[in-house]
């Protein structure tokens, strides 16, 4: 019975940890408008650096990340089977999705997923968020970036930490991360999605 209580308060302690928006909050630090509703509408790095510049989006970029890597590394501290395991990481990413503080108005998860994969495994993690500059450095399209790496990501996460539980989690990020950006694909279909700025 302690056992099943320590595993369904780390799920919600993985949700309300997703919940806290690091761009929400930054901005309202910073002096810099909410980013729910200026530039993209979207509380991320990326519509943070266009509000806010470079230092305000780094330290979203931080936040978001760290609040998809703590969870994980605590669930895998207190030795959680994969599927328990699987259940926080799709927890504190549903909780950046859908934040409760924030209401059920979040971000499109691409930090907070890095996060959560680097938790799983440091290679994983630096793989994907090579893949993701990369893309970012060639393009300059955040929202392209996003999409090649999420997509790639169950592949790289079978190949490293072969466990069907975290792999079907991931795909299951993957195209709730994809299905977040789906304004961003029809942009993209149309020649008219925004470049990243320097």
């Amino acid at each position: 019975m302690e056992r099943e209580m320590t595993e369904l308060g780390l799920l919600l302690i993985s949700y309300i940890f997703g919940s806290i928006s690091s761009a929400i909050i930054i901005c309202k630090v910073m002096g810099i408008p909410d980013p729910r509703y200026n530039g993209s509408n979207n509380p991320g790095a990326t519509n943070v650096k266009r509000l806010g510049g470079n230092k305000a989006a780094i330290f979203v970029l931080i936040g978001d990340i760290s609040k998809g890597l703590f969870p994980v590394l605590i669930a895998i501290w207190f030795k959680v089977s994969d599927i328990i395991l699987a259940g926080v990481c799709l927890s504190v990413f549903i909780g950046h999705l859908y934040p409760i503080f924030f209401k059920f108005s979040g971000g499109k998860g691409v930090a907070t997923a890095i996060g959560v994969l680097f938790g799983l495994h440091v290679i994983i993690g630096l793989i994907i968020a090579a893949l993701w500059i990369i893309i970012a450095k060639v393009t300059k399209i955040s929202s392209l970036s996003a999409i090649i790496s999420m997509t790639f990501s169950p592949i790289a996460l079978w190949l490293i930490r072969p466990s069907i539980e975290l792999v079907i989690m991931q795909i299951i990020v993957s195209l709730m991360l994809i299905w977040r950006h789906k304004e961003n694909i029809s942009n993209l279909m149309m020649g008219k999605e925004s470049k990243i700025k320097k």
